[in-house]
């Protein structure tokens, strides 16, 4: 069910969670602009002293004159000072704040299920954890200080005013009304333009990450043109959509308060000439022209920072959305972690698309320390069962227990602890050997990395390598061969001492020889760590305690290597006298 669309407005609880523990700053800062405003609007006042009790009048006291000029400049100083340091502490409270967010955005994300993933776009993800986070650090650093700055000085000016001449202040304060009036109209008109350039700037991104990850490809289909022709069009819709934001900020932010501006002053200038002018009149004339100068500009700035305001809003609904992603979310996990690894599934079904199942009533047992291979065409079933069985989805039927307890049960951390996989196609960091192997699991040491490799038969090319556990890999692992990547994960999978160990057709893209290694490995482990294997070349799971046989999502046949091969006319044998005969055509076509 889709999400009622919501107001940018309403994310204001996101950016106040992750400012929460700025909480002292954000009070401390307050105040010392409060204490910078009203400093400017001492100034005015001095200088209508100045005017009223010493030029008008002629009374020249070069002391006291001295003293009021004296103080205007130091009021001044101060409050320049205290803005200054006020903004160097928002600067510090924004990057503080947008820390705290974009570490909490990209937990969310890696903590996300599979399925969230199977819809997401890379590129628009990337965006909403780099761009959008980073509007929302200028809506700290720079929006926030400037309209709560600029509304201190407004209100302590109009303060000011009304101590002097409440008539006059409140032909002053209709500026701020306008002001209401213009930034409604402004976010009525901008507001749509500013979400599509969000969306579109995304668009960008993803096409621009699609096309990096997929260049060979491209390039090899002749597809470089088709490519640059939907990007132009994305861009140009996103040009145009930036343009109809700048006409509503050409139209309705400085230039709508300069037009008030103007007018204001005619009616102020008016209203002196209506009334006896006296020297004290002249000196209020002065103070008023003073206090209309910063009351205007301090409005020219909020609503000039509307439009960085809207965006920024824009932006922290964009990642308020993700934050609250739950969708594809599980039951709760109130298990105990996996201590022996024993799987049982039972009249499990599932399907992407709940009305067109891809399994039906699986039933398998799987005992703790034994070895499963399963078999099957493409579209079997097999890596839908794979993923089931790692939590990247939710069965719709039946139900999967390990150790006795319901598998979604066991908590995260502790179900990928006891987990490992070597998928078919290995992914490598730009890092060294060592820091793949270990991948970021803490307090593992080199010598438990070490020995990871080498159950993995990995060490021994390793230490070939120029220097060894520290060389680097560069990007995917473009220094190793596939067959040396594919040890490489099976080490990184080792090195969590894994209870379970899942593999996806590892072996399908290796040599005979990386293949051995790797059965020699999966050996080794029997006994102690449950092995369930996905294998496209059969002889990997020839020694397999059990085969499961899967056809068109049901599970077809069941068994030992050599019981599955003495069933006449049985798919696995079918699969492995197809599989034998292409390898010998292809050993013939070589020689």
């Amino acid at each position: 069910m889709a999400k009622p669309q919501e107001k940018p407005w309403q994310s204001v609880g996101l950016l106040m969670d992750s400012a929460r523990p700025e909480r002292p700053q954000l009070i401390r800062g307050g105040l010392w602009l409060l204490l910078a405003a009203g400093l400017e609007a001492i100034a005015p006042i001095l200088g209508k002293r100045y005017i009223d009790h010493h030029l008008l009048p002629g009374h020249y006291d070069l002391g006291a004159m001295a003293m009021l000029l004296a103080l205007v400049l130091l009021s001044g100083w101060a409050a320049t000072w205290l803005r200054y340091a006020q903004l160097s502490r928002m600067a510090g409270v924004a990057r503080r704040s947008v820390l705290r967010l974009r570490e909490r955005v990209y937990a969310h994300v890696l903590a996300l299920p599979m399925a969230f993933f199977d819809k997401a776009i890379t590129g628009q993800l990337v965006s909403r954890v780099t761009n959008d986070t980073e509007a929302v650090n200028q809506l700290y650093r720079q929006v926030l200080y400037v309209m709560l700055d600029s509304s201190i000085v407004v209100a302590g000016s109009l303060v000011a005013m009304a101590f002097l001449d409440w008539r006059l202040m409140l032909i002053v304060a209709t500026l701020v009304p306008a002001m209401v009036l213009i930034i409604k109209g402004y976010q009525r008109l901008s507001a749509p333009a500013v979400a599509r350039t969000r969306q579109l700037r995304s668009d960008i991104n993803a096409q621009m990450a699609e096309s990096m990850a997929g260049m060979a490809v491209l390039q090899a289909a002749g597809a470089a043109g088709r490519f640059g022709a939907r990007f132009e069009a994305v861009n140009a819709e996103h040009r145009l959509s930036r343009i109809a934001e700048l006409r509503a900020n050409a139209w309705l932010l400085r230039p709508a308060l300069d037009l008030l501006n103007v007018l204001l002053l005619v009616t102020v200038i008016y209203g002196f000439g209506r009334r006896e002018l006296s020297g004290l009149e002249v000196g209020l004339l002065y103070a008023f022209l003073a206090y209309i100068a910063r009351v205007v500009e301090p409005l020219i700035q909020i609503t000039m920072q509307f439009g960085q305001l809207q965006q920024s809003m824009v932006a922290a609904s964009r990642v308020r959305a993700l934050l609250e992603e739950d969708e594809h979310r599980g039951p709760p996990q109130d298990g105990v972690p996996i201590s022996r690894g024993a799987i049982r599934i039972e009249s499990l079904g599932f399907g992407y698309d709940p009305a067109r199942p891809v399994l039906h009533g699986v039933d398998v047992d799987i005992p703790a320390g034994s070895f499963t291979g399963i078999v099957g065409h493409t579209g079997s079933g097999k890596s839908t069962l794979l993923s089931l069985l790692l939590r990247f989805y939710t069965a719709q039927q039946g139900r999967i227990t390990v150790d006795g307890q319901p598998l979604a049960s066991v908590p995260d951390a502790a179900f990928r602890d006891a987990v490992g996989l070597v998928p078919q196609e290995p992914f490598l960091l730009s890092a060294s050997v060592r820091e793949n192997i270990a991948m970021g699991r803490p307090g593992i040491s080199n010598e438990a990395v070490e020995d990871a490799a080498r159950s993995a038969r990995a060490h021994d090319f390793i230490l070939a390598l120029p220097q060894g556990y520290d060389t680097k890999l560069g990007e995917g692992g473009a220094r190793v061969s596939t067959g040396q990547k594919q040890l490489l994960a099976m080490a990184r999978a080792l090195a969590g001492a894994p209870r379970i160990l899942f593999l996806d057709e590892a072996t399908s893209n290796v040599d005979s020889e990386t293949e051995a290694r790797i059965g020699a490995a999966l050996a080794a482990l029997h006994g102690r760590v449950t092995v369930i294997a996905i294998a496209h070349r059969l002889s990997t799971i020839r020694a397999a305690d059990q085969i499961l046989v899967l056809n068109h999502g049901h599970l077809q046949e069941r068994g030992t290597h050599e019981a599955l091969m003495g069933v006449a006319g049985g798919l696995y044998r079918r699969l492995v006298e197809l599989q034998t005969l292409e390898e010998r055509e292809a050993e013939a076509d070589a020689s």
